[in-house]
């Protein structure tokens, strides 16, 4: 079951609050808890609270606080983007969400304003958290001041650019409609929808478009007079009092709010006089101009009416009040308890949201961004924290990755090395440890070198190894990180940033060695893309494999790749795809993909198949149009090291793809190699890789 929803709007002023209010409704109607959350909020003065998360937790008094509603201010978000941490902002964005969504039953997502500096990005900011979020999303544009190709033009724009980010859209809400159009709307976007994805219009509402006098005050800088309680009386309309009362009365309209300097008593009595009239309009608020009060004794006569409306006070002249009162736009605040009930009987009016509920418990989130992969990555390690080893205790990249995985207590570290040198290290890069040091160790000066040395030699002694050798062999950090895994002192060990891929694997091979029913180690390479993240297999350790050993490779890659969350579609990459290749090679990778077909029916597998016939829709149709992975493929298993070494390197270096790897496979306990050119978060994803196998995977 999906446990989120994401609103989404076009522009700004869209109508979203309702929508929201709605739902919130309609999903307490349907599950007991219902959080609320908007991932970025606008900049307020400091004590003020953002009127949309106030106004839905008061309503529906969830028990949330208001902190944990959302993650970032929009300067806050602009001041990371200039930094270059955009990818910490999603981050963060996900574990809130994920803490949301551990402990309710459903969560409500609402997207951003689109107001102020960096709104033209917010669009892609939108898309890019309900990816990341991997939760369904309904999209909601505004009627005002559009046509009706303008409107629907627009819509399905923004639905095709979330569908083609691979967010489900569940639903595309009009908002603001004449209600002469509704139907016109409605058909329209049924034109270019599918018919699992539900079309709704709502009409203009007038009275949630008009502000408060309250909202009035705010924005002009005023404060109240008389009448204090009734603030929240909504402005109809509004007109200046500025001819001779007996004018000036014909123009009085209903709710109006009377506009008028502070010293003309005639029109305040006469208009407060008209709203206790039967003969006239209700006035909503009269606003005094030029900072300019009534005489006392006119205030006392006011003050002693039974019917009076709010009475504000501004600085502004007449003629600025009026025009900056035009340009305030409504908002609906805790307090404005008639413009939420409006909002929610106007959504429960014409919004039957049942049918898409259906459809949203049973939607399963579309694949796995790079941001949810890493961040599932980190949460697994944290939840069963493992203990790796780091025999390269003296490189930089080794020691600034150690200090970024203690400080998140993600792992245990053990650092192999000369104490000394490494504690000198540390001092250089800068590199604090507040609450915990890793444990340093060099092997010849550990308490258990002598047991690893008797150990390793009776292990290895029909190969001719005596305790001299034994000896070396230890002193060796790679031998040593080892036997402290076999011995089950360490729970993995990561190594390769000096060392060669042959000296850190070789010890495993020599005494760890590999499962049971497993002939050849291999490795893959999660390669989080763009938008996605694939798989890569071997391209790290086998040369030239069998037909047999392909097949292995294959179906190792797949439980691996299903392990991490993923759902593998297996591409067996070749030079030709489906029967029109001939030739050794591809004949070699046909054999392999029956082998895998013969072996685990159960996975989805095709072979022989062109690299982008595998992953690009278009071409997996064209090329093999009944294939269940062509264009949808995700675990890529190259048919030699040659051509997937050269590959995972292209697309990390032409993509800027973030290349997590490679992790081995088939080994009993865990043991990866690093790329002697690896940067530090290539070691401190691998460490994390590592630690979620010790776990068991």
């Amino acid at each position: 079951m999906n446990k989120g929803l994401y609103i989404a709007t076009l522009e700004a002023n869209s109508g979203k609050s309702l929508i929201t209010l709605g739902l919130m409704r309609t999903l307490l109607g349907k599950v007991t808890k219902v959080a609320y959350y908007r991932p970025i909020i606008e900049d307020l003065p400091e004590g003020v609270k953002d009127n949309h998360i106030d106004t839905v937790l008061t309503y529906y008094d969830l028990p949330l606080t208001y902190k944990e509603a959302y993650s970032f201010t929009r300067s806050e978000v602009i001041q990371m983007r200039n930094k270059g941490q955009s990818g910490d902002i999603i981050n963060a964005i996900i574990d809130r969400y994920k803490q949301l969504e551990a402990a309710y039953d459903m969560v409500l997502i609402e997207g951003s304003d689109y107001s102020g500096e960096g709104s033209v990005f917010e669009f892609d900011v939108n898309v890019l958290i309900a990816k990341n979020l991997g939760v369904p999303t309904i999209i909601v544009a505004s009627g005002v001041n559009k046509t009706r190709d303008e409107l629907l033009g627009s819509m399905e724009m923004a639905y095709k650019t979330f569908v083609d980010k691979d967010v489900d859209v569940v639903a595309l809400i009009a908002n603001k409609i004449q209600p002469e159009n509704l139907e016109v709307a409605s058909t329209g976007m049924q034109e270019f929808l599918p018919e699992n994805v539900a079309a709704f219009a709502i009409p203009m509402v007038e009275t949630l478009a008009h502000p408060t006098v309250k909202e009035i005050m705010h924005a002009l800088e005023g404060k109240v007079v008389i009448g204090e309680e009734y603030l929240d009386n909504q402005v109809g309309s509004y007109g200046v009092g500025a001819m001779q009362l007996r004018n000036y009365l014909q123009h009085l309209n209903n709710d109006s709010l009377v506009i008028t300097p502070g010293d003309r008593a005639d029109v305040i009595l006469g208009a407060l006089q008209a709203n206790i009239s039967t003969n006239y309009p209700r006035i909503s608020g009269i606003v005094l101009t030029g900072g300019l009060l009534p005489e006392p004794s006119i205030i006392k006569l006011i003050d002693g009416l039974s019917q009076v409306v709010p009475i504000i006070s501004v600085q502004l002249g007449t003629f600025n009040a009026t025009n900056q009162i035009g340009n305030i736009q409504a908002n609906i605040y805790a307090s404005s308890t008639q413009k939420i009930e409006t909002s929610i009987d106007t959504f429960m009016k014409f919004v039957d949201f049942d049918s898409v509920l259906e459809h949203l418990i049973n939607l399963q989130p579309k694949g796995i961004t790079p941001r949810m992969f890493q961040y599932d990555l980190m949460k697994r390690a944290q939840k069963e924290k493992k203990h790796i080893v780091l025999p390269e205790g003296t490189d930089d990249r080794i020691l600034i990755s150690t200090s970024r995985l203690v400080a998140m207590d993600i792992v245990d570290i053990t650092l192999l090395g000369d104490p000394v040198k490494i504690e000198e290290k540390i001092v250089q890069l800068g590199i604090n440890f507040p609450n915990r040091k890793p444990q340093i160790i060099n092997p010849v000066d550990s308490e258990h070198f002598e047991d690893y040395v008797n150990t390793f030699y009776e292990l290895r002694k029909h190969k001719n190894i005596n305790l001299d050798i034994a000896k070396d062999m230890m002193s060796d950090v790679s031998y040593f990180g080892t036997m402290m895994i076999y011995k089950g002192h360490a729970d993995g060990m990561v190594s390769g940033a000096v060392h060669t891929t042959q000296h850190t694997i070789r010890p495993a091979l020599q005494f760890i060695k590999t499962k049971p029913g497993v002939s050849v180690v291999s490795s893959i390479f999660f390669m989080c893309l763009p938008d996605r993240v694939s798989v890569f297999g071997d391209c790290a350790i086998n040369p030239n494999p069998t037909a047999e050993q392909l097949a292995e490779i294959a179906i190792s890659s797949a439980d691996s790749t299903k392990a991490f969350g993923i759902e593998p579609k297996v591409a067996m990459l070749s030079y030709s795809s489906g029967t029109s290749g001939k030739g050794e090679d591809v004949d070699r990778v046909r054999e392999a993909t029956e082998i895998v077909k013969s072996q685990r029916p159960d996975l989805k597998v095709e072979g022989p198949i062109q690299y982008d016939a595998a992953v690009d829709r278009t071409v997996g149709r064209s090329k093999l149009p009944d294939s269940e992975v062509a264009g949808q493929a995700n675990v890529l298993i190259f048919p030699d090291l040659n051509t997937g070494n050269n590959t995972y390197k292209a697309v990390q270096r032409e993509t800027g793809a973030l290349a997590i790897g490679p992790m081995l496979q088939g080994l009993n306990k865990p043991v990866n190699d690093l790329s002697r050119g690896c940067t530090t978060d290539d070691v401190f994803n691998t460490v994390i890789l590592t630690a979620i196998q010790a776990q068991g995977i």
